[in-house]
């Protein structure tokens, strides 16, 4: 398929490494997920671990490898949470840039939530909104309402402008950090789980006072593996199904139960659930906790799945 490709995107995330591959049009051709844990550690140390690094470098080879094969023409690589706070990101973005020809671009909070959100509402009817896209991490969380009120017509021919939203607000809580800061026992001891629902819910009063037009969002849309993974295991797919879990409904009766669910088993039971990959296992609950706690917090009695992200962002970025 040389050739059929014009723009590739790289999400180096603080829990996987993620890849999409799109032609001039902006239709995947190639979507991959591999759970590297960039940021394990780097909550209590500000430090990238070397084996972090090695683990992540090696997916970004084996993605070299697909662009190559698609030939990809254009490319954009970023990192997000994990590279926010270590001290010694270079000791990773030196090595990535010899890999995958680019150099990583370290976004702010702000910035990957714009990039999520025009990712997310890419297929959505703007007079649905305004959204509140979700987008749940491994050290961070994204909190996005928008779109913005349309432009006057009259702009000129073109490609249609991709949404924009009213704010963004991001904040350091994610599946990783939510994992190591407060759930150690196996499984989390309740003492855990309720201090770090208290903790949560705190940093939601912020975002409340940080970004007030959340009050008027009539609809959520949750982003990334967290949210994903909880859809499939509600829906007990043994094996990845994109079709089936992209804008899946998932209620907030479904997200207590499988919150539940997760929360009180142990790990080596917890694996045996269908639709839980195995190497996200040890942090689901702490990712659970958060969406569980937003769904509270903001009274919202559903979660619409999306399975389009900081990466189809990143693609439109580039084709527009």
């Amino acid at each position: 398929m040389t050739g059929a490709a014009a723009v590739a995107a790289v999400d180096c995330g603080t829990n996987s490494t993620r890849l999409l591959v799109a032609d001039d049009d902006g239709r995947p051709l190639a979507r991959l997920m591999r759970i590297t844990r960039l940021g394990a550690g780097v909550d209590a140390t500000g430090r990238l671990n070397p084996d972090a690094v090695t683990r992540t470098l090696g997916v970004l080879r084996e993605y070299r490898g697909v662009m190559a094969a698609h030939g990809v023409k254009r490319t954009r690589m970023t990192a997000t949470s994990a590279a926010r706070d270590a001290e010694n990101r270079e000791s990773f973005f030196g090595p990535a840039a010899e890999v995958v020809g680019v150099v990583p671009e370290l976004l702010s909070g702000e910035e990957e939530g714009r990039l999520a959100f025009a990712g997310a509402v890419s297929e959505l009817d703007p007079a649905g909104g305004p959204y509140l896209v979700l987008d749940i991490g491994g050290g961070s969380t994204e909190f996005v309402v928008g779109p913005a009120p349309a432009p006057e017509e009259g702009a000129g021919p073109g490609p249609p402008a991709v949404l924009e939203p009213v704010g963004t607000v991001s904040v350091d809580l994610g599946c990783v950090r939510v994992t190591e800061r407060f759930l150690h026992g196996d499984p989390p001891e309740p003492e855990e789980l309720s201090q770090a629902i208290s903790v949560v819910d705190a940093y939601l009063d912020d975002v409340e006072r940080e970004l007030p037009a959340v009050a008027g969002a009539r609809r959520l849309i949750g982003l990334a593996g967290t949210v994903t993974t909880m859809a499939a295991v509600e829906m007990g797919l043994p094996v990845y199904d994109r079709d089936r879990i992209h804008h899946f409904d998932l209620t907030r009766e479904a997200v207590e139960d499988v919150f539940r669910t997760l929360a009180t088993e142990p790990r080596a039971d917890r694996v045996h659930n269908p639709g839980l990959e195995e190497a996200r296992a040890d942090v689901i609950v702490g990712g659970a906790l958060i969406l569980v706690s937003v769904m509270r917090h903001f009274g919202f009695a559903s979660c619409l799945v999306s399975e389009a992200d900081i990466l189809d962002g990143l693609v439109l970025s580039q084709l527009r």
